[in-house]
């Protein structure tokens, strides 16, 4: 499995408008392959929406995006290229410890965190996780933990569901508090980090 995940910054206050026609559009498109989440920005990089699409692998998704805009029946792709103002694709290998993407109502609060990983460290990184993640986990659901397979290399994408903003301060306060979180070892795998808030689509299969 891997996830394609589209990231694009729009022209400031192009969200509605962009969100609408996509969500149009995908009617007729999700009979080909459907979405594992759309996601714009509440605080970070404003104006910003990522759509996550799941494929087998890199040669489904090829047919299929080749497919969607073939056949004029699945309306592909949306008319929103006026909104854009610059466009990022990625392909991600899920974590061991979350091979599927999460659905249903989880949030709708999302943490979306990435860490740039020194070159070749992902798998000690992965280790020091699985320690871990499991009592993390009781204190709030982890939508998906990812790497990349293509684009932007060594990045490793976490993303976390809140009940709300106070929800996660309070999720992140007893973690640290209990020695549960962060990971142990994690400090020696990172070069960056950066997150923002997200919230979900009205036709987001999580939200």
């Amino acid at each position: 499995m891997i996830y394609e995940a589209r990231t694009y910054r729009l022209k400031p206050r192009g969200v509605p408008e962009f969100m609408k026609t996509f969500g149009k559009a995908y009617e007729k498109r999700k009979s080909l392959s459907k979405i594992s989440a759309f996601f714009y920005t509440e605080i970070g990089p404003l104006n910003e929406v990522i759509h996550i699409w799941p494929y087998k692998d890199a040669d489904e998704r090829d047919k299929k995006r080749a497919r969607s805009v073939k056949d004029k029946k699945y309306n592909w792709p949306p008319k929103v290229a006026h909104l854009q103002e610059h466009m990022q694709s990625e392909l991600f290998v899920p974590s061991p410890f979350t091979p599927t993407f999460a659905k249903g109502n989880k949030g709708p609060i999302f943490e979306w965190r990435e860490y740039q990983i020194i070159p070749g460290m992902i798998p000690e990184l992965y280790k020091s996780w699985e320690k871990a993640i499991g009592k993390r986990t009781e204190l709030s659901e982890l939508v998906m933990a990812m790497h990349t397979d293509a684009g932007d290399l060594n990045k490793f994408v976490h993303i976390w569901a809140y009940e709300s903003l106070e929800h996660r301060a309070e999720v992140r306060a007893e973690a640290m508090a209990k020695g549960i979180w962060p990971p142990h070892g994690r400090k020696e795998t990172l070069q960056t980090q950066a997150n923002k808030i997200v919230l979900a689509a009205p036709f987001s299969p999580i939200k």
